[in-house]
């Protein structure tokens, strides 16, 4: 059968009309050939995601983003539209998670599929949607905190300035700059005394050497007296020395209750007067003789009577017979 020109020209133009429709709808991501469902989520952030961007069941590429856009009610929502394959059905319970791919990667969504015994996903549904942090959200969740941190510190540390320059004014920082400059002063005094300290030193090393030596010797000899002190038998002084203390203890207290002679002489007043009384005569008796000689002492060859004195020394003249 032999086709005209006009059916020829037809068939043309019928296929070229369809290739560009293939053509079209391919590179907005649409095979037409292809069983794939055409599922969506709702997110209200969807930076960094591109169309054509993956869609991954357990790290797996199952389908590809088809389409971002406005979900149409006024809301501002982004409507993200998803083509995935047939050879993995799941339920439509299952949540479509976007997350950071990668650091330079830009973003994708995963399916964390359930399965619950629900209806199995079809084209058309609309599954329920979540937001990983990524690296970026997580430095800035930390980051904001420190930041607010680094405020207040930097706005305490601008008012501990303040009140520095309050406090250092023109006479504090006079005398500041006078108290260094003191400082250097005795600190160059006290090197001057370290080197002569020094110079001592070495000037009398010999006698220093000879100190230690002797302070050595102190210390054994200290150490031989130790030794020999351990080694003598303290135990039966001590109790000598203490029976000594006990029986003075006892003396004392026997003199203190008037007993024996010392106690008598040092409690009873009659003993000491009648001592003080003999004293006095004694005294007396003494003085006497020294006066009166003759009265106490007489010697004579022809037996010539000695003579009398009175107490006052006067002699005493008596009448012969």
């Amino acid at each position: 059968m032999k086709l005209s020109k006009e059916i020829k020209t037809a068939i043309l133009v019928i296929s070229g009309v369809l290739l560009f429709i293939f053509i079209f709808n391919y590179l907005k991501g649409e095979n037409v050939f292809d069983a794939s469902k055409k599922i969506s989520a709702i997110y209200d952030n969807v930076e960094g995601l591109a169309p054509s961007a993956a869609v991954t069941i357990n790290g797996h590429k199952i389908g590809k983003v088809q389409s971002i856009e406005f979900n149409g009610d006024g809301s501002g929502l982004l409507k993200v539209t998803m083509l995935i394959g047939d050879n993995f059905d799941f339920s439509v319970n299952s949540v479509a998670e976007l997350y950071e791919a990668g650091l330079i990667g830009g973003k994708a969504i995963a399916i964390i599929p359930a399965f619950d015994g629900a209806t199995l996903v079809q084209s058309g549904d609309v599954l329920t949607s979540t937001v990983k942090p990524g690296l970026t959200d997580l430095v800035n969740q930390r980051l904001t905190p420190l930041q607010e941190k680094i405020e207040k510190m930097m706005l305490s540390a601008d008012l501990l300035l303040n009140n520095l320059n309050e406090v250092f004014d023109i006479q504090t920082k006079d005398n500041i700059k006078l108290s260094i400059a003191e400082l250097s002063t005795t600190i160059s005094s006290f090197k001057a005394t370290s080197e002569s300290l020094n110079e001592l030193v070495s000037d009398n090393k010999s006698s220093i050497g000879e100190t230690i030596l002797n302070f050595n010797k102190i210390s054994q000899d200290l150490t031989s007296v130790s030794k020999s002190l351990s080694e003598s038998d303290l135990d039966s002084i001590m109790l000598n020395l203490k029976s000594t203390l006990s029986s003075f203890d006892n003396l004392l207290a026997t003199i203190e209750n008037g007993e024996g002679s010392i106690g008598k002489l040092m409690k009873d007043d009659s003993a000491y007067n009648n001592l003080n009384a003999a004293t006095k005569q004694l005294e007396q008796l003494l003085e006497d003789m020294k006066l009166n000689p003759k009265r106490y002492v007489h010697f004579s060859l022809f037996g010539k009577k000695a003579k009398q004195y009175d107490a006052n020394g006067n002699e005493i003249k008596t009448t012969k017979e």
